[in-house]
């Protein structure tokens, strides 16, 4: 029987978009029948309720508070929790897994990370990213950014999209060879959809999550029956292209089946 993850989830102690506290998560998740949660707050270049202006150690703790409370009544309840975060380049999103509490207070300079230091930086620690849902095009957003080479993978299903976006994520996913995750992007719980991970062998830590991402192992998506079917979606228009990033970050038109 495989073991259920929530890989992207958010409290209201660290991202300000976030309505529930980390303990309302884990007990809604251990009654939903999840083996663990990965809690990925908004870092300081997204939606984070920290504020900036406090001294660099009393910011990270209070963004791992959110973590930490769900932890702890994890740990009570017997599900696991897992620490994470989610960072935001001009609307391409990135899921992080892997960093320490004591990793990151040492490191304020990663704060100003270009998408290019960040995934080398996140190697060197042993850590890995993924791309957060990269087809989502919403109103805060310009245009669809695509940085594989940024990622160690992409974010294929998330509950908060619209099914075109997820469609189109996995086609593109199945095309490039990518690793593929799903996840909620939960704020609120109780909460009407979640997504997830399937995995063969309960996690002991967030390095055996990292650690199957960065083998290329296979991840079971636990998602609605015909997520990613392409019949009945509206059909896509100029709104919808999407762009490739550069080794700069630069945006540059995708191929034309990213459009159609």
């Amino acid at each position: 029987m495989p073991f259920l993850y929530e890989t992207h989830m958010h409290t209201c102690q660290a991202s300000a978009c976030g309505k529930s506290t980390g303990k309302e998560h884990a007990r809604f998740y251990k009654e939903q029948g999840f083996d663990g949660i990965i809690v990925t707050d908004h870092f300081f270049g997204g939606n984070t309720s920290v504020d900036c202006t406090l001294p660099w150690e009393e910011r990270i703790d209070r963004f791992w508070s959110g973590y930490e409370d769900a932890k702890e009544e994890g740990d009570r309840i017997g599900l696991d929790v897992f620490f994470g975060l989610e960072q935001n380049f001009g609307f391409d999103e990135y899921l992080i897994y892997g960093l320490t509490k004591e990793y990151m207070k040492a490191h304020p300079e990663m704060e100003r990370w270009t998408r290019r230091q960040q995934l080398e930086e996140v190697h060197k620690t042993g850590g890995c990213v993924i791309q957060a849902h990269p087809f989502r095009m919403r109103f805060y957003m310009d245009r669809i950014r695509l940085g594989p080479q940024f990622a160690d993978g992409i974010e294929v299903a998330n509950a908060g999209n619209e099914r075109l976006d997820d469609a189109r994520a996995r086609r593109y996913g199945l095309e490039k060879g990518l690793v593929m995750t799903a996840g909620s992007d939960n704020h609120r719980s109780p909460a009407s959809s979640l997504f997830g991970v399937m995995l063969e062998k309960r996690l002991t830590s967030i390095d055996d999550y990292v650690k199957i991402i960065l083998d290329r192992n296979e991840i079971g998506l636990y998602v609605p029956e015909g997520r990613f079917e392409l019949n009945g979606i509206p059909e896509i228009d100029e709104r919808h292209k999407a762009y490739l990033l550069d080794s700069s970050g630069r945006d540059i038109p995708a191929p034309k089946e990213w459009i159609d």
